[in-house]
Formats: structure tokens, C-alpha cells, sequence
């Protein structure tokens, strides 16, 4: 106790017990690295209802050892069917192309199902939750090094060694880093839950509508589940009347944005868990800050939506979310292993410069690519948008963009007996 304030030390600190957090955390113990995850909330955030996870996230999966708890579940989706409302016209686009095992086209998955997964990796003890984080502090470390002091909400004061903010879009260690903050794409998203009484009978496939400057859809979970979504152009009022109102939201969908779509769209809208449906606006950082901005500073960094939030449009914000994870993972664990299982302040702080390094032109070229195929497929029903959207898009650069077979590597290898001799000098 320091002034009757309870002061805790630890190694590791994680803010947000999202999917980026987890991730990091399963990753930290799978090299032997004890670490304290954060979370605001009294319980796991699984709002979002579910995530698509292409190739490249269930490489970063099988990385962090738990592919194998998930797949048996949720098949790939080989194929999507694509409607043009306008027109009635459907085409038929392979997801088919990637091979076979994890790198066989996307599958969508319960985002709750994929958060307690990884969770259940865990030491008990590892999430302290109703953790609101309130202020960060630095002190002097050894070697000019500045180490992190965190203030919590309930008085808490937590000195780490490392801080790594996974704590979203508007990630307050983020702000602290001096990152810019995410922009207004000008679009926002509906997703949600549906449940059918009887089995829906459907193909296993996704299925897309595209009307003007709206795009929904939605994929089979289950035999009677869906996932479904809805993003269009919004504005602030349309922002405020519809976030924290699901009731209003659906009605909304089936009466006014959706009232074209397809019988099939609607039906499954209308059964849709109003618990779990949610309105947001789409916003992203521009590429740019992400390539010159300071994500990282001593041994402070940042992962996941907190470093580069993007646009749903290529399905990548999970994705990258694992895959920082395991890069994360890999520079922080050799260095620790390099130093015969200390976390040492300027050396972890090379290592994650590592990591900023690794990650910056490959999270700014998904962040690009996700907002531009946004507005190849949403910008409107000229015949010219209509010629960039089918021919240019479809044909050509959807099959180069959602082929995401990007490999963020191995863990590196730590035996039993090293994994339990650093577990007791965390003791």
C-alpha cells in the first residue's frame, strides 16, 4: 500500500480483454511470459455478434494452439452469392481457391464462442475485470527506460514493465502514444444474431445483396443460426437514433433500408436476437498515421483496433487483431527467452519496435484496401460505378484481395521444464 492506495507490480499489462487482448495473453503464456489483462467490463464483451475469419487469422490461430478447438465447428465457406438488387442478377464467387485445412476460404464464427476459447487458455486469474483504466504514468526504470504506471478507476495503481494497449478504436493508451484519432468513414453498420425454430435448409455459403450505396448479408452459423449485417451511408442523428435501440433498428431495416431486399434477407432479419443486435458508425485510421505514428514508445505499444481500425470491407479486423497477437508474441517471448526468462526494459523495447516494425505496412495496406473495396461496392448505381464494382472489382480484385493466405509466423518453441521454471519466478 502506498498512501492507502492498493499498488500492485507486474510484468506484462493488457488493457482489454478483447479479441486482441486474449490473443496476446495466450500468446505471452505460450513463451512463458506472465501478464495481468484489464478489463472495463464485469464479464467478457461479446457484443458483435460474429466475425468472419479468413486464412491468415486461423494460421495466427493454430499459432497460438487453439485452430483445432474451432474448426471441427465452423466449416469454411467455399462460395458466396452475390445479388444485385437493381438488377435481380445473382453471381456465383469462389472462396474456393486458397487450398485445403485452415487456408480453405473464411468461416464465420461466434464471437463469444472465439473470445471464451481463448479465455479458457488462460490462468485463472489472468482477467481482472471491472478494471477501468484511468490514467498512465511513466517512472524511471534501469537504463533511462520509462516504465508504465497505471491509475484504475477504483484507485488501483499498477506498476508494469511492459504496457500493451488492446483496448479498441478509442484506445486511451493509444492517445496517450499520440496516435491520431480514427475518422468517420461515413457509413455504419447493423449486425446481429437470427434464429430459426427449424433448420433453414440453406446452402453453407455466403450471401450478399448490393444495392445503392447499401450492402447487407448474411451466413449461415448453424442449421437454424445466421449472422446477418446491413452497412449504408449514415449521418450523426441516424448514429444517436439507433445506437441502444435494437427495436427501432430492426423495424428500421425491414421498412425502409432493406424493403427491396430479397424475401430471404428479410425473413432472417426478422428473427433476428434483438440482444444482440447493434448499430455502429465504421471509422479508420488513416494508413498513414499507422506507417509514421508512434505505436510505440519504450515498452508501451498497441494492437489491434487500438493501432489500426479499419473498415469491415475486407473482413480483416479480427484477422489482423490474431495476428498482431502472435508477432507481439514472438519479439517480446525471444527476447525473454534470450534473457533467460526476464523481462528486461530496454531490450523488451527493441523488441517492440520489432513489432511496430513488422506489422506497420502490412496493417496500413488492409486498412487502404478494406475503405477502397467500401467504396468500390457502396459509392453508388452510376453505369460507371456499377463497371468498377462488377467487372473491375468482382472479377478482378476481389479474388487478390479475399484470398488473405498471409502467414504472421510461429510462436517460438519453449520447453515444458522452461515454461515452469519462469511460471515460479513469476511466483
Amino acid at each position: 500500500m502506498e498512501g492507502g492506495l492498493e499498488v500492485r507490480e507486474e510484468e506484462v499489462v493488457i488493457v482489454g480483454a478483447g479479441i486482441a487482448g486474449l490473443a496476446t495473453a495466450v500468446a505471452l503464456k505460450r513463451v512463458g511470459v506472465r501478464c495481468l489483462v484489464l478489463e472495463r467490463s464485469e464479464r467478457l464483451r461479446t457484443t458483435g455478434a460474429a466475425l468472419s475469419l479468413f486464412p491468415n487469422a486461423w494460421l495466427a490461430l493454430d499459432a497460438l494452439g487453439v485452430a483445432h478447438k474451432l474448426t471441427p465447428r465452423y466449416p469454411p465457406l467455399l462460395k458466396m452469392f452475390l445479388t444485385d438488387i437493381g438488377t435481380g442478377a445473382v453471381q456465383e464467387i469462389s472462396h474456393a481457391a486458397g487450398g485445403t485445412g485452415i487456408r480453405a476460404g473464411p468461416r464465420t464464427v461466434h464471437r463469444k464462442v472465439l473470445l471464451e476459447t481463448l479465455a479458457e487458455e488462460l490462468p485463472a486469474n489472468t482477467i481482472r475485470f471491472s478494471s477501468k483504466l484511468s490514467s498512465i504514468q511513466t517512472q524511471p526504470g534501469e537504463g533511462g527506460s520509462l516504465l508504465p504506471i497505471l491509475h484504475l478507476q477504483d484507485g488501483t495503481v499498477i506498476k508494469a514493465k511492459v504496457l500493451i494497449g488492446c483496448d479498441g478504436v478509442h484506445s486511451m493508451v493509444a492517445r496517450w502514444l499520440g496516435l491520431s484519432a480514427p475518422v468517420h468513414s461515413g457509413r455504419s453498420a447493423a449486425r446481429g444474431l437470427a434464429h430459426f425454430p427449424e433448420p433453414h435448409g440453406l446452402e453453407h455459403a455466403i450471401y450478399q445483396f448490393l444495392d445503392s450505396e447499401k450492402r447487407a448479408g448474411f451466413v449461415p452459423l448453424s442449421d437454424k443460426d445466421f449472422y446477418w449485417f446491413l452497412t449504408c451511408k449514415s449521418t450523426a442523428e441516424e448514429d444517436a437514433k439507433f445506437s441502444g435501440n435494437p427495436e427501432l433498428l430492426q423495424r428500421e431495416i425491414i421498412e425502409n433500408f432493406a424493403k427491396d431486399f430479397p424475401s430471404a434477407y428479410l425473413d432472417v432479419v426478422r428473427h433476428a436476437d434483438v440482444s444482440e443486435l447493434t448499430w455502429a458508425p465504421l471509422v479508420f485510421r488513416y494508413p498513414w498515421n499507422v506507417i509514421s505514428g508512434n505505436v510505440c514508445q519504450g515498452t508501451i505499444t498497441v494492437a489491434g483496433d487500438a493501432m489500426h481500425p479499419m473498415t469491415p470491407d475486407r473482413g480483416q479486423g479480427g484477422c489482423t487483431a490474431l495476428e498482431d497477437a502472435v508477432v507481439l508474441g514472438r519479439h517480446i517471448g525471444e527476447s525473454f527467452i534470450r534473457n533467460n526468462g526476464q523481462i528486461l526494459p530496454q531490450e523488451t523495447a527493441e523488441a517492440l519496435k520489432r513489432y511496430f516494425k513488422e506489422r506497420r505496412w502490412h496493417t496500413a495496406s488492409v486498412i487502404a484496401t478494406s475503405y477502397l473495396s467500401g467504396w468500390a461496392q457502396q459509392s453508388g448505381s452510376t453505369w460507371w460505378m456499377k463497371l468498377i464494382r462488377d467487372v473491375i472489382f468482382y472479377r478482378f480484385l476481389f479474388p487478390i484481395l479475399f484470398n488473405m493466405q498471409y502467414d504472421c509466423g510461429r510462436l517460438p518453441d519453449v520447453s515444458t521444464d522452461e515454461l515452469l521454471k519462469n511460471q515460479k519466478k513469476g511466483d
